[in-house]
């Protein structure tokens, strides 16, 4: 019994379905996104309150120490977004944005990164850490907390600590939304530490 003839050669009919089952299976590009270094809203410096030095690193939770941009889901669980990726690792956007800021809100010149270049004195240590940077359950929102200390870099007085916890709202529930309002949270907290006594 002789098998039906294929219109057109067998290797050619293969490669055919190779291609045709390849295109079916290709999966929509990743999509990047980051915190922008510029602050998102104007600010006029604060009157000189000596030079700060930001010691590194700003604490992050571990859990968003990860590429994936991750979702509230139910009551404590998190659920990764894998077409949306952080361009940058949280670990070094948030000390990169929060320097920016505060050196928008403190002047330039005032705020360095430890460990200090030669010839800048700090008058003041800043260590921050932050405990939460995530959506709210419904995706309107990012929710911040943080605490910091601000201590006299020549030990004469003791430190002031402070912390803070707020929500953001977002314009949208969409993952553009969300980070634009993470980026708004970091320069409310960096407004906050600025306006420490």
């Amino acid at each position: 019994m002789s098998l039906p003839s294929l219109p057109f050669p067998a290797p050619a009919a293969l490669l055919l379905g190779a291609l045709l089952a390849g295109c079916a299976g290709s999966s929509p590009p990743v999509q990047l996104f980051h915190l922008p270094s510029a602050s998102p809203v104007a600010a006029a410096a604060a009157a000189s309150r000596g030079t700060w030095l930001l010691m590194l690193p700003v604490q992050v939770p571990e859990y968003l120490d990860r590429e994936a941009f991750v979702l509230p889901q139910g009551a404590a669980g998190l659920v990764s977004q894998g077409g949306h990726r952080w361009a940058e690792s949280l670990r070094d956007a948030v000390p990169r944005v929060l320097r920016q800021d505060l050196t928008t809100l403190l002047g330039e010149g005032r705020l360095w990164s430890s460990p200090a270049p030669p010839g800048v004195a700090a008058t003041h240590q800043l260590r921050i850490e932050l405990l939460a940077l995530e959506a709210e359950p419904d995706r309107r929102g990012v929710r911040l907390q943080a605490r910091w200390t601000l201590a006299d870099a020549s030990g004469a007085q003791p430190p002031k600590a402070a912390s803070a916890a707020f929500v953001v709202p977002s314009s949208g529930s969409d993952i553009d939304s969300l980070v634009v309002a993470h980026r708004l949270a970091l320069w409310r907290l960096a407004e906050r530490i600025a306006a420490m006594p």
